[in-house]
Order: structure tokens, then sequence, then C-alpha cells
């Protein structure tokens, strides 16, 4: 069973454009859809629809529209109490596939409903194959919670495998917190602008030298990390593709040529691949394409769509090992 938690869940708000965006005009729009949304939320959303077992967990009010919304998905979830009204996320979705967020900050959480996350995790993570700690962290969250979610784990459950995909404060913090000697988390999952922030180097730089064919940059990158405890690192790249970068060894593959549509969700996809790939038992080479084809098929689609098995194509010949 895939396990994630959702610290700040989301109604994900879709706008399809028929023309580039406007800023300061009136459109009109083509579609406008709602789904559940938060990182871990499309994790679990993309093993459900593949038929892998997972279970989502959240702060949410028992009642509302987040709530009807994961229960039309069929998502296997689990509500925590404690939780106030869900934010909303929106983007703007234009022909080209370019997109705009405007992200909700997520309404605080109490000390009471902290604890009742805590304990929620624990309950559930010892019948897990991987548990996933994945998105933003809502006001009135300790800023280093992942890293105290990370150590209740670990110290309960030492043998279950923590990954863990966030950014800014808490990405910083996490990473500043294993340097120092705290448990890493088995797997993160960056991109290219995120993990330059956890190496301070310019991650604008690792994703246009990605879209040249050269890896080097997110490949050294990732070997820094490995230093400091995590074992594995999944470097998603977008339109260049990807790098896997482990205690074992390195692969990187380019992305699959696809007209993008949405990139809303792709990489959490990508995350959710990898980590049903690993749970099968596969060799690294056909996790990582996996990965690729999973959150390639998402970009295809509007919104924060998920892509069901028979648009996946994996194709590991184009997976590279480095050495």
């Amino acid at each position: 069973m895939i396990l994630t938690l959702t610290p700040n869940p989301s109604i994900d708000l879709s706008l399809s454009l028929p023309a580039p965006l406007r800023p300061g005009g009136v459109q009109r729009l083509t579609s406008v859809t709602q789904s559940p949304g938060g990182k871990g939320i499309n994790v679990a959303h993309a093993c459900h629809c593949a038929g892998v077992d997972t279970l989502a967990l959240f702060p949410a009010p028992a009642e509302g529209t987040f709530v009807r919304l994961m229960a039309e998905t069929g998502i296997p979830y689990r509500i925590i109490p404690g939780g106030v009204s869900v934010r909303t996320n929106t983007t703007v979705t234009e022909p080209d596939g370019t997109t705009t967020k405007l992200n909700g900050p997520g309404n605080p959480l109490s000390p009471g409903a902290v604890k009742a996350v805590e304990e929620a995790l624990i309950i559930a993570a010892g019948a897990a194959e991987w548990v996933v700690l994945s998105g933003s962290l809502p006001p009135g969250a300790p800023h280093g919670w992942y890293q105290d979610l990370l150590g209740l784990v670990h110290d309960t459950f030492p043998d279950v495998p923590v990954a863990v995909d966030t950014s800014d404060g808490p990405l910083l913090e996490l990473a500043d917190r294993i340097r120092h000697g705290a448990p890493a988390p088995t797997l993160i999952k960056p991109n290219g602008l995120e993990l330059g922030q956890i190496t301070g180097t310019d991650g604008a730089a690792i994703e246009r030298a990605a879209l040249d064919g050269d890896f080097s940059p997110a490949v050294d990158g990732a070997r820094r990390i490995l230093r400091h405890g995590v074992q594995r690192v999944l470097v998603t790249l977008g339109a260049a593709g990807a790098a896997l970068v482990t205690t074992e060894g390195t692969w990187t593959t380019p992305a699959h040529p696809i007209r993008p549509v949405s990139t809303v969700g792709a990489g959490d996809c990508t995350l959710a691949g990898y980590l049903m790939a690993d749970s099968r038992g596969e060799v690294p080479a056909v996790a990582l394409a996996e990965a690729v084809a999973l959150g390639a098929a998402a970009a295809s689609l509007p919104g924060t769509s998920i892509p069901h098995p028979g648009m996946v194509i994996p194709d590991s010949g184009l997976v590279r090992k480095l050495h």
C-alpha cells in the first residue's frame, strides 16, 4: 500500500482558454473543472487509477466540496479531524499548454489538528510499502514539520521507506536538518529549481542544461544530496526528462514527445509511477521509464486529469545508465 499525507489539500479549479491569456482583459473559457488536489492526493489518485492499493490522508472538514470530490474519485481516503475549510488552487491553461497557477495559502491548522495528523500518520504507516509526505505546509504547521513527521515514521517503523516532495521553506528546512544529522528520507523528488534551492545553485541553469541534453548539473546536485543520508533522488526536469540518482547508480532519460496540455500534477504522477514500479520490485531503469511515461501522459491531459494505464507507454530503451 502506498500511503500519502497531504497536509495542505486543495480544490483544484482548472480553467481552459481558447487563446493566450491577456492580463487585464476579459476572456471566455472553453472549460471549467473542479477536482480534489494537493500533491499527495495526486499521487494517490494515480495509484488508484492504476489499480494499486493506496490510502490518502488529509486534514479537512468532514463535509463539504473537497470531501465530495474525493468520494467521486473512488480514491481510498481517511479524513483527519480538525481541518478547516480547504483552499482553492486555480490553474489557467492556454492552448499551447502554458499554465498559470494561482495557489491559495491554506487555512491554519490548530495545535490539536497538528497532533491529530501525526497520530493518523503513525496509525496507517505500519501497513505501507511507501509513505509519501507531499506538498506545501498550511499556516500553523511547524516550519520543520516534514522532518518531525519523517522522524516519527523512522522511529516507529524504521523499515518503511519515506518519500518527500515539497519546496521552498519546508524543503530548505528539511535539507538543513539532514545536513546536521537528522534522519533523512529514503527519496526526495525535486524539480530542477528545487534542486537548486537545496544545493544553493542555479536551478534554472540546471533545467536549461538538461534541455540541451546535459544532465550533469542535475546529477551532480543530486549526488551532493546523497552524502547526507538520502538514498534516492528523482529529479524531474519537465520537457527535458528526468534523472534517478541513487546510492547504487545513476540513470537518465529524455522526456516522451507529447503535446503538453497541462503540466499540473505531472510531477506527482512521475513520483507515483516510480513508487508503483519500485513496489513491484522493478529495476531502477524500468522504474524510471515508467515514472516518466506516467508523468508525460498526465501532461498531455487537461487540468489535473490522471492517466489510466492504457495511456502509459514506458520505453526503458530510452534510459541511459551513467558511470
